[in-house]
């Protein structure tokens, strides 16, 4: 049986490998400020990210900040965000985050976890990408991706994402959560897909309990592979 200890460093050495891999990782919703990404993150729920950000340039061309989202109208918010998927629902959720952040933040996006989730629509793991890559403080947002590779690489076994963030927190660098996020969610979309994993294009594959499930051809792995596979 793994120890904790041992564990430990080879999670830290899968993310190094990792970011030699995606060296470029990056939060791929489109945002110019901390209102922009909480708006884009409620918007990307059941969504892509590639989806969200055709729809955003139009939306935040209408409404640039809090108080304007705030006095929308409603039709015309969800005519903006319908190809999101559940419009009606996020333009809900859009209208009352916006009312709460006029009322009790001056429209600003407030920077402390425990403020984030209380904001309707927003939960841990969308707190966590705003802190993230707005605020700067590390965050691990266990989205489908990580929670699918953390348990494939034996990081843990649970599948509520509060216990795999807690898990994961033990395991890597609070400095290095943030990175280690996008570089999980980077390889998830990219080579270890849900169905049919490229292990034979992975760089963790020796790392990885669950190596082989997928194709393990080399050439046949590299096809699968979204985005160039590097030498």
């Amino acid at each position: 049986m793994e120890t904790q200890l041992a564990r430990t460093r080879r999670a830290r050495r899968v993310h190094r490998l990792l970011a030699q891999r995606y060296p470029d990782a990056h939060c791929e919703l489109d945002f110019t400020d901390a209102f922009e990404l909480l708006v884009a993150t409620v918007l990307s729920a059941q969504c892509t990210d590639a989806r969200v950000n055709q729809v955003t340039p139009a939306l935040f061309a209408a409404y640039p900040d809090a108080h304007a989202l705030a006095a929308a109208d409603r039709a015309r918010l969800e005519a903006l965000i319908q190809a999101t998927g559940f419009f009606r629902a996020k333009a809900d959720n859009l209208l009352r985050l916006a009312a709460q952040l006029v009322a009790e933040h001056d429209g600003q996006v407030p920077g402390r976890q425990a403020d984030l989730v209380r904001l309707p629509g927003v939960g841990r793991k969308t707190a966590n990408v705003v802190l993230g890559d707005a605020f700067g403080v590390p965050g691990l947002t266990v989205d489908t991706h990580v929670g699918r590779l953390s348990r494939r690489l034996g990081f843990t076994a649970h599948e509520d994402p509060v216990k795999v963030e807690t898990d994961l927190a033990a395991l890597i660098q609070r400095k290095d959560w943030t990175m280690f996020n996008h570089r999980m969610i980077f390889h998830g979309r990219r080579t270890c897909h849900s169905r049919r994993p490229a292990c034979g294009a992975c760089p963790v594959l020796r790392l990885c309990p669950s190596g082989g499930i997928g194709e393990t051809d080399p050439v046949k792995a590299a096809a699968l592979v979204k985005g160039p596979v590097p030498a």
